[in-house]
Parts: structure tokens; C-alpha cells; sequence
């Protein structure tokens, strides 16, 4: 697959600071907002705490992006997004520090996020050390998009039900013995039902190979980081 010019490439190389670095990485930080959520509430934030430190956090990036942290990142936007937000908390607590000994200044809330739904965790999240379990979160994050864009690609071509149908064998759902009583729900034989999964599979590992590459500065590095991804999501 040939990938063009990707967003963590625009904002490492044309300057976060130029339009086109800018709009790069405000669509980044959009993307994986919710694995900084994950991090935060991991160290016991509630859901409303966690989600305005995050907002503080990423207003603080867009506002005069960090790129310091970026020449550590290994032209990674993961890796540029994590040592950003320590960077950030170590800050804060330094701010709170300052606070609890009568200086420092007050910060005013932000606005309530608009998006409600909560971020994925796993059951296990308090087990994983705080960087494993951010690259978890981050995968999760990576997968979801990549599954949105596919669905959103089906439905475009007129065919959601027949991906509602066929996407539990995508995510692992389906039980032994549904794919007969599939198949003759879409009126297609067993075989033409294992073919459809397998393109639909294809597809998905394309997307999820495009999706990848956005966040790095070297798109041929994408199957290292495909492997890394499924061994987030292994640990």
C-alpha cells in the first residue's frame, strides 16, 4: 500500500506552527483524545475531572505545540502524545505543589466535553504499568477508528446490513455454528459467506494499516507498529 504525506509527517516537518501543521495535528489530537482520558482516570480522576484535565492538556498542545517532546518520539505520535501529557502532569503538580504553599495561580474549568460516551477500558487497566497501559488504550483507540471508517465505507455502498451481518466475525463475536444461519440470511452459500469475511478482514487491515501510518513520520514503519499495536492489545 502507498501512503501519502501523513498527518505526524506535516506536523514534524512543516512545523506545527504552519496551517497545514496545525490542522494535522488539531486532527490528531481530536483522534486520540480518549486514550489521554483512559491515562488520566487511571491515576483516580473521575470521568468530569479527567476529561477537563484533558481538555487543558490538549489546549495547551494546539495553543504552542511541545515539539521538543516530538525529536524523543521516535516519529511516533503515540510516543510524542504520552511524553507530552507527563510532561504536563509533572507540571501540574508542581503548579499544585506551589498552591498548597500560597502561590500559583488559579486556572478556570473548561466547558463540559460534548461527546458522553465513555472511553474503553479493560478490566485489568490497575495491573498494567501507566505506559502499558496508555499503548492499550491507544490501540483500542487506532482499532475503533479503523472499524468506524469501515462501517462508514459499507454503509456508502448501500450494504449495512450485510455488514451488520458479517461483522462478528470481524471482532471476534461470532459463536460456532452461525455461519450456516448466516449465510442463509443473506441468501449466499457457506462458501460465499467465508469469501465476504475474508475481504471484509482484508479491508479492515488496510484501514487500520492507513490509520496507523497517520501517526507516523515513516510510513514504511507501520508493520512494526502493527505488531506493537496487537501486542498492546495481547499484554
Amino acid at each position: 500500500m502507498t501512503f501519502h504525506t501523513t498527518h505526524w509527517t506535516l506536523v514534524r516537518r512543516a512545523s506545527a506552527q504552519s496551517p497545514e501543521g496545525r490542522h494535522a495535528l488539531s486532527e490528531l489530537c481530536a483522534a486520540y483524545y480518549e486514550p489521554v482520558v483512559a491515562f488520566l482516570r487511571r491515576e483516580g480522576r473521575d470521568e468530569d475531572a479527567a476529561r477537563e484535565v484533558a481538555h487543558e492538556f490538549f489546549r495547551g498542545l494546539l495553543e504552542k505545540p511541545s515539539l521538543e517532546c516530538a525529536a524523543q518520539a521516535q516519529g511516533k505520535f503515540r510516543s510524542y502524545l504520552l511524553g507530552a501529557l507527563k510532561h504536563f502532569l509533572a507540571r501540574e503538580r508542581e503548579r499544585i505543589g506551589r498552591q498548597k504553599r500560597g502561590g500559583g495561580a488559579v486556572f478556570a474549568s473548561l466547558d463540559a466535553d460534548d461527546d458522553a460516551s465513555p472511553p474503553i477500558i479493560l478490566a485489568d487497566r490497575h495491573e498494567l504499568p501507566p505506559d502499558e497501559f496508555f499503548d492499550r488504550q491507544w490501540a483500542l483507540a487506532v482499532l475503533d477508528r479503523a472499524f468506524t471508517a469501515l462501517e462508514s465505507e459499507r454503509v456508502a455502498q448501500g450494504k449495512a446490513e450485510d455488514f451488520s451481518r458479517l461483522k462478528p466475525w470481524l471482532i471476534g463475536e461470532a459463536a460456532h455454528g452461525d455461519q450456516a444461519a448466516t449465510a442463509r440470511g443473506l441468501g449466499i452459500s457457506e462458501g460465499a459467506l467465508k469469501v465476504a469475511v475474508h475481504r471484509l478482514r482484508r479491508r479492515f487491515r488496510e484501514l487500520l494499516k492507513a490509520e496507523i501510518a497517520q501517526t507516523l513520520e515513516e510510513p514504511e514503519r507501520t508493520g512494526d507498529e502493527m505488531r506493537h499495536l496487537f501486542c498492546a492489545l495481547g499484554g
